[in-house]
């Protein structure tokens, strides 16, 4: 999407917010107007700037279950009261703790060089340094394919290709099997450890880590390690020379026992029906390699700025705003499942529900997972959004964002505000992932995004459940 100015927005907004609904709309005029000036409030605002700026600085990584975590959920809890909110609490539940630890991995033939990697998430640690010959799989689909106990000795490295940069992020799901279940067959083959490429669209040496899936109860045995994607082409270069390739590892990383996260609740209480809930966040913990910026600080900015430039308004809209910081997204969506239980018997007023966790870049779609008369609602409010650039897509798009993902199951509606994410796998889960990745225009962008829309289904009386 073309980089538009700030003042290229607000332009926009003038031009276009006299002209945009028919009679029949379930907006009113007043809505329109001030979900507009909430629109070029937010795109002048510094707002979320200052937030995921304070966040990543004051705060820094926040692995999951971390002491980190919990300064950041302090922080968060802080952040809004400062800024207005009804209620702010903390709501904590328990999580098994993995620590990263020290990892050093290096080839050691056909000659010594350092490769650049990271233990991937819920792996176990090297009893002793490993020393080992490499047996090369092109993809996930080849190492499925192993004979058990063929691997004995062996450390498996799973090849793959890099992944296209695409605006919806395609490609990620069926990538990231190396990631997830490699272990698994590794593990089945007898593989002393286990190195993939890192599940990315960067050509930087810098390795992208994350949660591996368990089967079942069971974690990996075996260290399992995520190579920088130039490191994976030269083991490739190498191997389609049919030189010996041998690796030396040594990792740290374990389990440590259960330990206490918890998500940040922020209520703008609503004026006429205060039970009901429209729900937005994103998630307050990141991988311990960068700061967490683009994931998902920003996403903490976007929706909490949203609801703060909303509490400014003279009077409150209709129903409940409520956003939620997610404790330990990226460790297994473990706030979103507890967000779930702990408030299963009220999840039937929850109006609607979406998150904000695919980077910082412009919002250029609207979909919805919604009732058809909610669908008109939606219609209408992408015309409203129209002028940053925004289109309308799907009207029965299930989604709303990886948090949301047991709330949707529950049956609670969703809305999903789509990011352009052509960067974003060159910085997901690496030490890349730092506050200078954050454009501030195309952040106000998502806030003005946020605000209004949010806003024009928090003030509805319109039933958005299927």
């Amino acid at each position: 999407m073309q980089h538009l100015k700030r003042l290229t927005f607000g332009a926009m907004l003038s031009i276009f917010s006299v002209q945009l609904l028919a009679a029949q709309s379930p907006i009113t005029d007043d809505q329109k107007h001030t979900a507009t000036q909430l629109m070029q409030t937010a795109i002048k605002s510094d707002l979320g700037m200052e937030i995921v700026t304070s966040l990543t600085t004051e705060i820094g990584p926040r692995l999951g279950g971390s002491e980190a975590e919990k300064r950041a959920r302090d922080w968060g809890l802080k952040l809004g009261q400062d800024l207005g909110f009804d209620k702010a609490w903390i709501e904590e539940f328990t999580m098994p703790f993995w620590d990263r630890g020290h990892l050093h991995i290096s080839l050691t033939s056909p000659y010594q060089q350092d490769l650049y990697g990271t233990a991937l998430g819920g792996a176990a640690p090297t009893k002793e340094s490993i020393n080992a010959d490499v047996v090369y799989f092109r993809d996930i689909h080849a190492l499925k394919a192993v004979k058990d106990n063929s691997l004995n000795g062996k450390i498996a490295f799973v090849d793959g290709d890099m992944m296209v940069k695409s605006q919806t992020g395609a490609g990620y799901g069926q990538a990231n099997q190396r990631r997830r279940i490699g272990w698994q067959h590794a593990e089945r083959g007898g593989a002393s450890a286990l190195v993939v490429r890192s599940v990315g669209s960067d050509s930087h040496r810098f390795p992208h880590s994350g949660m591996m899936s368990s089967e079942g109860d069971k974690w990996a045995n075996i260290p399992v390690i995520a190579i920088s994607n130039p490191d994976a082409d030269h083991l490739r270069r190498l191997h389609n020379l049919d030189k010996p390739l041998t690796i030396s590892l040594h990792s740290e990383s374990k389990w440590k026992g259960d330990v206490s996260s918890g998500n940040v609740i922020l209520d703008l209480v609503g004026s006429e029906k205060p039970e009901e809930i429209v729900l937005i966040g994103g998630h307050l913990d990141s991988w311990d390699l960068g700061t967490g910026a683009v994931d998902d600080g920003a996403g903490i900015a976007i929706t909490t700025a949203a609801a703060a430039l909303i509490a400014k308004l003279p009077k409150r809209p209709k129903r409940t705003i409520r956003v939620v910081m997610f404790g330990a997204e990226e460790v297994g969506l473990l706030g979103a499942f507890a967000y779930a239980k702990q408030h299963e018997a009220n999840l039937k007023n929850h109006v609607v529900a979406t998150e904000s966790d695919f980077g910082a870049q412009t919002i250029w779609q609207l979909v919805s997972n919604v009732n058809p008369k909610a669908t008109v609602l939606m219609d209408d409010i992408a015309k409203i959004l129209s002028p940053l650039g925004i289109i309308r897509g799907g009207s029965d798009v299930p989604g709303g964002g990886p948090d949301i993902i047991p709330l949707a199951a529950k049956g609670v509606p969703t809305i999903r505000l789509s990011q352009n994410g052509r960067d974003y796998f060159d910085l997901h889960h690496t030490p890349d992932d730092t506050l200078d990745k954050i454009n501030p225009d195309e952040l106000a962008q998502n806030i003005a995004a946020y605000a209004a829309s949010i806003y024009l289904i928090a003030d509805s009386d319109v039933e958005l459940k299927p």
